[in-house]
């Protein structure tokens, strides 16, 4: 039987009386991680409020510009005020970065140099930043490795933590290696993803053997997440995408490199020419948007996050593996659940699709998509094309045949989408009650 009313009676959708009652249960337990939530984005929104202040943004900023972009103040401040809102010396904040892949390599080619080494502690980095480094199934032309940059990764200990002691070998055995790589968050694997805490342990150890090696890291999906960012516990330089957390669900495109002032300098004359570096660049309109998501960014960031926990409590009680569990502490809005078939992935999927605001007649299949080694499944009925703040959920397929749920603007719409992900799996027969 199935009974969803909504005000006056009316009935929105057809959800399982029985999922309803999980809901609730689920509701209950983990309210104290929604509290705990709630004022992490709190102290977040302040700390933002508090640069917007601090640099005086005003009308005047939100003004296009055209051709080189000089003198473009509103530009200017913007990065001053991501700046100071990740706690760190300088930032590039720009809509002309593509992605977050892209903020990313801008990065690792505005420091590294031929004969240098990229050291990855944290396991074998994200399938797109493979093709970059040049250690992809599909090689592409125009890879740090073409440029003689190389590369070594450290593997992983059994239960997914960084091994600290591997990584120290590694420094002392090889003097080329001038930047250790650190993916915050677990990409397409089931590890845990790293707090600023573990972040600053492991870069305490690894400055005690190399105090000069350069620590970036990967920081999509974990911006907002805690009440500081890496570059507070020890990191050099750190990159993002604003099409996830730091955009807030509003900036159209994006992306952003932050750390050092020195290290930012070398990446913005990678991001357009040595010499001409920071001062070219024109808005084309887009300033407002970017001010606009950076504003709401603490706010939607827990709201994602609220989404995740449900997520993460409800199919916990399906009797589905789920990483983070419900009351976990988290270190990025990314959830995952071991669904353990490819029809009850693509099942959960195409619920997902459903379930969103934009596009939810399309049916997600899994395919070929670029810059990845299995067929994958993405389902984003979101306002911007691949955002990754809105209520989205992805995976290879492949064993163990998990999903990765991320994003969610509101946490009505979220939980709502996520309870039509398991009504579709419940229509299918995969889940029982």
């Amino acid at each position: 039987m199935k009974q969803n009313n909504g005000a006056n009676g009316r009935k929105f959708f057809d959800i399982d009386d029985r999922l309803l009652a999980l809901a609730e249960q689920t509701e209950q337990d983990i309210k104290p991680a929604k509290e705990r939530t709630e004022n992490i984005a709190f102290i977040n929104q302040q700390k933002v409020l508090a640069a917007f202040i601090h640099n005086g943004v005003g009308e005047s900023c939100f003004t296009s510009s055209t051709g080189y972009g000089y003198g473009d103040v509103g530009r200017d401040k913007l990065e001053r005020v991501f700046a100071e809102a990740m706690e760190c010396e300088d930032a590039l904040l720009r809509h002309n970065f593509m992605c977050g892949t892209h903020a990313l390599t801008v990065a690792l080619f505005g420091v590294l140099r031929p004969g240098d080494t990229m050291l990855c502690v944290t396991g074998m980095p994200y399938d797109t930043i493979q093709t970059v480094i040049g250690i992809s199934k599909q090689p592409a032309s125009g890879s740090l490795k073409d440029f003689g940059i190389g590369f070594k990764k450290v593997d992983l200990l059994p239960d997914g933590s960084v091994d600290i002691e591997g990584a120290v070998n590694a420094l002392r055995s090889d003097s080329s290696v001038k930047m250790v790589y650190i993916q915050r968050s677990r990409g397409y694997s089931l590890r845990p993803s790293l707090t600023v805490e573990r972040i600053e342990e492991i870069g305490g150890e690894v400055r005690k053997v190399r105090p000069e090696v350069i620590i970036m890291v990967d920081n999509c999906y974990g911006e907002f997440v805690q009440l500081t960012e890496p570059c507070v516990h020890g990191a050099d330089l750190m990159a993002g995408s604003l099409i996830k957390n730091p955009g807030g669900g509003i900036a159209a495109t994006g992306g952003y490199i932050a750390g050092r002032s020195d290290l930012v300098e070398l990446c913005s004359y990678r991001l357009s020419t040595p010499g001409t570096g920071r001062e070219v660049g024109c808005t084309l309109g887009h300033s407002r948007e970017m001010y606009m998501g950076l504003f709401s960014a603490p706010h939607v960031v827990g709201e994602a996050i609220k989404t995740a926990l449900f997520c993460s409590g409800l199919f916990s009680k399906l009797g589905y593996d789920v990483t983070p569990q419900p009351n976990e502490l988290r270190a990025d809005i990314i959830q995952s659940v071991m669904l353990r078939e490819p029809e009850a992935l693509i099942a959960f999927c195409q619920g997902i699709q459903s379930g969103s605001p934009v596009d939810s007649m399309a049916l997600p299949e899994p395919w070929d998509m670029p810059g990845y080694d299995n067929k994958i499944i993405m389902a984003s009925g979101s306002f911007t094309l691949g955002s990754s703040i809105e209520l989205s959920a992805d995976a290879p397929l492949r064993e163990p045949f998990a999903v990765w749920m991320q994003g969610g603007l509101n946490y009505a719409a979220g939980k709502t989408g996520i309870l039509i992900a398991a009504q579709r799996m419940l229509d299918k027969g995969l889940i029982r009650l």
